[in-house]
C-alpha cells in the first residue's frame, strides 16, 4: 500500500462517524496517529515568517513561533542545530527555516522541529558587505570600463583555490571533458577562515609576477571555491583580496559558491561565473563553440547525469525520511522538550515555596514582637540585683566573723610567744658556737661562751667555773 493510500485510509478511519463498529481512541493514541499523518504527509518543509515569543532555555534549546499576517506556528530549535545563527535570533526577526513538521504529544500541539535557519533581514555580515561594496564601488573598482574580455583560446590558466577542495575537482573534470589540452597551474591556498584572504591575494600576485617574468606564460586566473554559508565564503568579501584582484594584470574569473552567492570578488573580477563548473565551461567556451558535436554530447551526458542524480536524490530523500522516523533523536528531542517543561514547573514550585517561607517568617516575627522577652529580662535583672545585695551582706558578715577569730588566735599566740615570757623577767641562754638552747647547767663547761637573751637585748659571757 502506498503512503498516500495509507494516509487516506487513516483519515477515513478517524473521520468515519457512520461506522457501525465505532472505534474510540485514547488521547495518546490519537496524538500518535495525527503525528504519524502529519510527518508522513509533510516531512521536511521550508517556512518563512517573523519570530515571536522567543524563549532561550538553560539547556541550550530555543522555543519560538513564526507568524505572518494571518497565523503563527510553534517551533523548537534544539541545541546543535543552526548554531551559527542561534545567537542572532530575536523577536521580530524575519527568517527562513527548514524543519520537520510534527506533533508534540504531551500538549497535542503541532510544531516544526527546526534544522536550518536563514536570516532574511540585514545581519552583521551583510552590513559589512554592503559597507565595503559601497566603498570599493565609489573608488571605481567595479567600473565596467576597466574589465577585459577573456581570451577565446587559452593555452594555460592559473587556478587559485584549495588543493583538496571539490571546486578544483569540478574544474578539472569539466576542462578534461571539454578542452583536455588546456594546461592548469595551481596555487593551493586556504579559501576560508582567518588569513585565507591574504593567502589568496598573495597567490594572485605570484601568478602576475610569473607572467611578468615569462611573457605569455599565462592567459588568465581562475579564483574559485565551492559553496558554503556566508561565514564560510567571507574571505572573498575581504578588501585585501578585492584590491589584489583589481591590481591584477591578467584577466580574472571569479567562481565562488553557488549561483545565489554574490561576493565582492564577483564585482571586482573581469568575469563572474555562477559555479566552479560554470567557470570552467566559460573559459573553454571559445574552443567548444567550434565543436558542436561535443556540445551535444555534453548536453546528453548532463541530462542523463541530472536524471540519475534526481533519481538518486529522490531515493535518498525517501530513505532519509524513513531513517528519521526511526531515529532515537526524535524521542530525545521530545524528552528534551518535556524536560524543559518540567524544569519550568520546578522553578515555579521553588518560587512558590520561597514565597510561603517568607510569609511564615513575617508571621513569626510578628508573634515574637507581641511576646517580647524584655519583661523577662527586667525581672531577671531585679533578681540579680537582689542576689548581689545578699551576697554583699553575707560577705561582710563573714569577714567580720573571720576577723574576730583571727584577733582571738593572734592574742593567744602573743601570750605564748618568747617575747612575752622575756618581758616577765625571764631569759634564754644558748651556746654561742652552736646556737643550741641550754636548758640544764650540766650542759655547759668552764670557758664555754654563752649568749643570754633578755627583753632589752643579749649578753655574751664566758662560764668561769661550774658549780656542782
Amino acid at each position: 500500500m502506498s503512503r498516500k493510500q495509507h494516509s487516506q485510509w487513516e483519515f477515513g478511519e478517524l473521520l468515519d462517524s457512520e461506522s457501525e463498529s465505532r472505534k474510540v481512541y485514547t488521547v495518546t493514541n490519537l496524538n500518535r496517529a495525527v503525528k504519524s499523518l502529519i510527518e508522513g504527509q509533510l516531512g521536511s518543509v521550508w517556512v518563512e515568517g517573523q519570530i515571536t515569543g522567543l524563549r532561550r532555555q538553560s539547556s541550550g534549546h530555543l522555543y519560538f513561533s513564526i507568524k505572518d499576517e494571518q497565523g503563527q506556528i510553534s517551533c523548537a530549535l534544539f541545541r546543535g542545530f543552526a548554531s551559527n545563527v542561534q545567537s542572532l535570533l530575536k523577536d521580530g526577526e524575519l527568517v527562513l527555516i527548514r524543519g520537520d513538521v510534527t506533533l508534540y504529544e504531551p500538549r497535542g500541539q503541532y510544531q516544526v522541529i527546526v534544522r536550518q535557519v536563514e536570516l532574511k533581514g540585514r545581519g552583521s555580515l551583510q552590513v559589512q558587505f554592503e559597507r565595503l561594496k559601497a566603498k570599493l564601488e565609489a573608488e571605481g573598482l567595479f567600473a565596467p570600463t576597466r574589465k577585459v574580455n577573456l581570451p577565446l583560446y587559452p593555452n594555460r590558466i592559473g587556478i587559485v583555490t584549495s588543493g583538496s577542495g571539490a571546486a578544483l575537482r569540478d574544474v578539472v573534470n569539466v576542462i578534461q571533458r571539454r578542452y583536455s589540452s588546456l594546461e592548469l597551474v595551481l596555487v593551493s591556498c586556504r579559501v576560508q577562515g582567518e588569513g585565507a584572504s591574504t593567502e589568496m591575494a598573495n597567490a594572485v600576485r605570484r601568478l602576475n609576477e610569473w607572467e611578468g617574468k615569462h611573457k605569455g606564460s599565462l592567459d588568465l586566473i581562475l579564483l574559485t571555491r565551492g559553496g558554503g554559508s556566508m561565514e564560510d565564503l567571507w574571505a572573498f568579501n575581504e578588501e585585501v583580496l578585492a584590491r589584489a584582484v583589481f591590481d591584477s594584470g591578467l584577466p580574472i574569473v571569479s567562481a565562488v559558491g553557488h549561483e545565489i552567492d554574490i561576493l565582492i570578488t564577483d564585482f571586482v573580477a573581469d568575469v563572474r561565473a555562477a559555479t566552479p563548473s560554470a567557470a570552467a565551461e566559460l573559459i573553454t567556451e571559445g574552443v567548444c563553440a567550434q565543436k558542436g558535436f561535443i556540445e551535444g554530447a555534453c548536453r546528453r551526458v548532463f541530462g542523463l547525469t541530472s536524471d540519475k542524480v534526481s533519481n538518486l536524490r529522490r531515493e535518498f530523500s525517501h530513505s532519509l525520511h524513513r531513517l528519521k522516523q526511526a531515529h532515537p533523536e526524535r524521542k530525545l528531542m521530545v524528552s528534551s522538550q518535556m524536560l524543559d517543561d518540567l524544569n519550568n514547573d520546578l522553578q515555579r514550585l521553588i518560587k512558590r515555596g520561597v514565597d510561603s517561607a517568607e510569609y511564615r517568617l513575617i508571621e513569626i516575627n510578628r508573634r515574637l514582637a507581641i511576646q517580647s522577652p524584655g519583661r523577662f529580662i527586667e525581672r531577671q535583672k531585679e533578681r540579680l540585683s537582689w542576689l548581689l545585695s545578699r551576697l554583699k551582706e553575707a560577705s561582710v558578715k563573714r569577714l567580720v566573723t573571720c576577723r574576730s577569730a583571727y584577733e582571738k588566735v593572734y592574742g593567744n599566740i602573743l601570750l605564748l610567744s618568747p617575747e612575752s615570757t622575756l618581758s616577765r623577767g625571764y631569759s634564754i641562754t644558748s651556746d654561742d658556737r652552736t646556737g643550741k638552747i641550754i636548758r640544764d647547767s650540766n650542759h655547759v663547761e668552764s670557758g664555754q661562751k654563752i649568749i643570754t637573751r633578755l627583753k632589752g637585748g643579749e649578753i655574751i659571757s664566758t662560764v668561769a667555773r661550774k658549780k656542782s
